[in-house]
């Protein structure tokens, strides 16, 4: 039987397509083996928002071809689609498709053998519909994502993926997600999570004006057999009265968001070309805290931003302090080719974005403490994802804390009471009640 092998780098959008072209394959009569095995076809599902996932890309390349010199390697995603040509010159890439287009995939790996070469990029900003690659199971047992939504027209100065992905806002038909999503449920999955590039975006591009991220929400909280309903990276604007009034309405929806800010500091936000200052942004999670009862607001933050003095960094750090979210993403600012801060001066060296880089981790850790020893001796619900090694499994909180436990029985796709017993800097332990 032919093998396929996938490697998948990036963001959860990444992994849906992922899951998506896997389905495609295994309807051909492949099997699929792990990222390292010997494979037939060998598909690398690329990132491209940092140099150091474009090393690993190439470096995975060249390692899976001295495994199998007559397999075909398949380049796909963001960092082939900004740049094909470079891919191409790769000796060992024998295919390479970007952002687009993927459900030909397999079509176009029957038109190769190992000593020939294509592209099927073409140009992302003409593109205007939503791709349809539906799944109807993920290698995940409890939690599926779901990708709703392609396309940035952002365009934050640091940031490659609307080059990648297409400055036009692309939503996915509602009754497509609600399809998928009954599919998911009766396959018994218990929480779906809602992706995209720009989700926040979901049906800027529709005639029908009452098409939002909203009324998706609403459509899945009808489904009976989900249980948990989360976003992924939202921006802070989507949060109106009125949307935060409405989620709160609905028990499924996990009172957790991922607010991106990226700095805590208005001049630093306005070089980035982000549309919201830190008074709006600090509104809206107040806002969040006084409608919706324990809820977890979580975020990015990017250090070393070009033109990042020490007097906005202290002012990030402050803010950061202040408004206490509990769980940070701390990310060195990487330049991309192509984005307007790659040409800004005062690039911030290395040494000083590490420094910068650990104290706000150690600030995140303090958070995170602060924010979950309010559960430490309490009984919280868990849906637990996997099992670790010694019969530990950790799970997640709808509040988006997670929790190891140790059980003798296999609990991978329950929702299970836990007690909270000891609280770290980035999870916390309990015993199932």
């Amino acid at each position: 039987m032919k093998k396929v092998a996938f490697y998948t780098l990036g963001c959860k959008v990444n992994q849906y397509e992922t899951e998506a072209m896997l389905e495609m394959f295994k309807k051909d009569g492949y099997v699929q083996v792990e990222s390292e095995d010997y494979a037939d076809v060998y598909v690398i599902n690329t990132c491209t928002v940092t140099h150091m996932s474009d090393r690993k890309s190439r470096q995975y390349i060249r390692r899976m071809k001295k495994k199998n010199p007559d397999a075909i390697i398949a380049v796909v995603g963001c960092y082939s689609q900004v740049s094909p040509e470079e891919i191409l010159e790769i000796e060992e890439v024998n295919l390479v498709m970007g952002t687009n287009e993927r459900r030909q995939i397999v079509e176009e790996i029957k038109k190769l053998d190992a000593s020939q070469k294509a592209s099927t990029v073409d140009d992302i900003m003409k593109v205007r519909a939503f791709e349809e690659i539906e799944i109807n199971q993920t290698n995940g047992k409890t939690r599926a994502f779901m990708k709703i939504q392609d396309g940035c027209d952002r365009f934050c100065s640091y940031c490659i993926i609307p080059y990648a992905r297409g400055g036009k806002v692309r939503s996915r038909d509602l009754e497509s997600i609600v399809n998928e999503a009954n599919k998911l449920a009766d396959k018994g999955y218990k929480e779906i999570v809602l992706t995209g590039i720009h989700v926040a975006s979901y049906g800027k591009d529709v005639t029908d004006a009452n098409m939002n991220l909203l009324t998706v929400i609403k459509a899945i909280d009808e489904i009976e057999n989900i249980e948990r309903i989360r976003l992924s990276s939202v921006e802070p604007v989507l949060f109106t009265e009125e949307f935060v009034e409405e989620v709160s309405k609905m028990d499924k929806v996990c009172p957790h968001y991922h607010l991106s800010l990226q700095s805590g500091c208005d001049e630093t936000l306005k070089r980035m070309n982000r549309r919201y200052t830190t008074k709006e942004y600090k509104e809206i999670v107040d806002r969040l805290r006084a409608h919706i009862p324990d809820v977890a607001i979580t975020t990015d933050i990017i250090v070393g931003f070009p033109g990042e003095t020490n007097a906005e960094f202290s002012v990030t750090n402050k803010f950061l302090e202040e408004i206490e979210l509990s769980q940070m993403h701390v990310f060195k600012y990487s330049p991309r080719k192509g984005t307007p801060a790659a040409t800004m001066e005062n690039q911030i060296d290395p040494q000083m974005k590490q420094l910068r880089s650990d104290k706000l981790i150690a600030l995140g850790h303090t958070n995170f403490k602060k924010f979950a020893s309010k559960y430490e001796g309490k009984e919280v619900e868990v849906l637990f994802e996997h099992r670790m090694k010694d019969n530990k499994f950790e799970g997640l909180t709808t509040n988006y804390i997670r929790v190891i436990v140790d059980s003798e029985k296999d609990i991978q796709g329950q929702i299970l009471k836990v007690k909270i017993t000891k609280v770290n800097d980035e999870f916390v332990e309990g015993i199932l009640v």
